[in-house]
């Protein structure tokens, strides 16, 4: 009687996450992470030193450090250390919600006393990340849809800015810009096949750089004028002070911050297939509250998730961290070579802008998604997530809504992200949570 052997199974593969690209492939993927990242990145901090009447010198110190900070913080949250990190194709920068507590704080105590107030949120962060991780309970398809829902719906204004006030912007002429690199981003996702849809944004950049040329709506003066080497320079500000004012509304910033990481790591975890857990965001909040740390320590600002990383992966459905990781590294060698930071820069504001507006949309149409998983039959739900959409949303269509009120209240009231997430946790907990006083009617 013949033996039959049996068949041996062949060995699974690394998981898409833990996979990494050739190197033709890596570098390309990892620009468009880059240049998709680099505007917020450098807007926050040029906006502040902007605000407080900074020299030019002082701001770009500002952005080299912010650039710093979030190469070493994306290299952190995608390759993970230990207890650190969390292990996904996440890329960090310094929030646009401490621009408004960073001027205040700013003009009255000094950019030194913003450091130490982040210093403080950052340890903060790691101190409380375990008792997020237990809490995730308190945050459902219900609260994490809303939230990530209004993150890039809130953000499509800013994506509007760049295409109408950018660098490049030129009325009509930029509409049009604009226009075309969105339907370039659609064409190539479209018609191209698989190997090169993985570039439609990069492809939809360069293309859309190339028009504007003939439209007088590129500047690379910017390139001839940077200095080719630099160094960040943390005591240029001098040493971070401790004030207590300062870092109570650093500490609500935080507190913001998490809840729209805690957001952020549970869409990318769903979209990647790994990580939409409590020990992930364990580590991804500990990765932030180092990060904000070393931020502070390297006179910049608190470090979160970005949420462009969200769309992006969704969009070009490449889920490798080695992608991520290595647009950090790129991220930190343009904080030390500023000829290389300005060459991203040229890109026109249009084109930047089309691009931010696919995927600011996308990260919100990520956030409809997961809310699609919650019971939105029960008029208990579907209320939560009415309320914190409108109320999120008003700062939003009116910026000074909120301006008659005192500033410690307006600094969580004029963030969109913010309200929308004490709503939605606030309603979830009130209707879900809380011991019910009433027999709820048959429905």
């Amino acid at each position: 009687m013949a033996v039959v052997t049996p068949a041996v199974a062949p060995a699974p593969g690394p998981h898409p996450v833990d996979a990494r690209p050739p190197l033709r492939r890596l570098v390309p993927l990892s620009l468009q992470h880059l240049l998709v990242a680099y505007a917020g990145l450098a807007t926050m901090p040029l906006l502040v030193g902007t605000a407080l009447h900074l020299p030019e010198d002082r701001v770009r110190l500002l952005i080299s450090a912010n650039l710093l900070v979030s190469g070493l913080a994306t290299l952190l949250q995608s390759l993970g250390a230990k207890w650190l990190g969390a292990r996904l194709p996440i890329v960090m920068g310094s929030t646009f919600t401490a621009i408004t507590p960073a001027v205040l704080i700013g003009a009255e105590h000094g950019l030194a006393a913003v450091f130490g107030a982040t210093i403080v949120s950052g340890l903060v962060t790691v101190a409380v990340a375990p008792w997020f991780g237990r809490w995730l309970h308190l945050f459902p398809p219900l609260v994490t849809g809303t939230v990530i829902a209004v993150i890039g719906f809130s953000l499509v204004p800013s994506a509007a800015g760049l295409v109408t006030g950018g660098s490049g912007a030129g009325g009509g002429r930029g509409l049009a810009l604009a226009a075309v690199t969105v339907l370039l981003v659609v064409l190539v996702e479209r018609l191209a096949p698989p190997a090169l849809a993985r570039f439609s944004v990069l492809v939809a950049m360069g293309v859309g750089t190339v028009l504007a040329v003939p439209l007088g709506l590129f500047d690379g003066s910017g390139v001839a004028e940077a200095r080719a080497v630099t160094a960040p320079d943390p005591t240029a500000f001098g040493a971070p002070t401790f004030v207590v004012p300062a870092i109570a509304a650093m500490l609500v910033v935080q507190l913001v911050n998490m809840v729209e990481s805690v957001g952020d790591t549970l869409a990318v975890g769903q979209i990647v297939g790994r990580g939409d857990d409590a020990p992930t965001v364990v580590r991804a909040l500990r990765a932030d509250g180092i990060a904000t740390v070393v931020s502070g320590m390297f006179a910049s600002f608190p470090v979160v998730t970005f949420g462009q990383s969200v769309g992006l992966v969704s969009v070009t459905r490449v889920r490798s961290r080695h992608v991520v990781a290595l647009s950090g590294l790129l991220m930190v060698v343009l904080a030390f070579v500023p000829v290389l930071g300005a060459a991203v820069a040229a890109v026109p504001g249009p084109v930047l802008g089309g691009v931010s507006l696919v995927m600011f949309g996308m990260v919100g149409a990520v956030g409809l998604r997961i809310l699609a998983r919650a019971d939105l039959t029960d008029s208990r739900s579907l209320l939560t997530a009415a309320l914190a959409f409108g109320l999120g949303m008003i700062p939003v269509g009116a910026p000074d809504f909120y301006a008659p009120l005192p500033s410690s209240l307006r600094t969580v009231l004029d963030s969109g992200i913010a309200v929308t997430g004490i709503v939605a946790f606030a309603l979830n907990l009130l209707f879900h949570h809380a011991p019910r006083t009433r027999k709820d009617p048959a429905r």
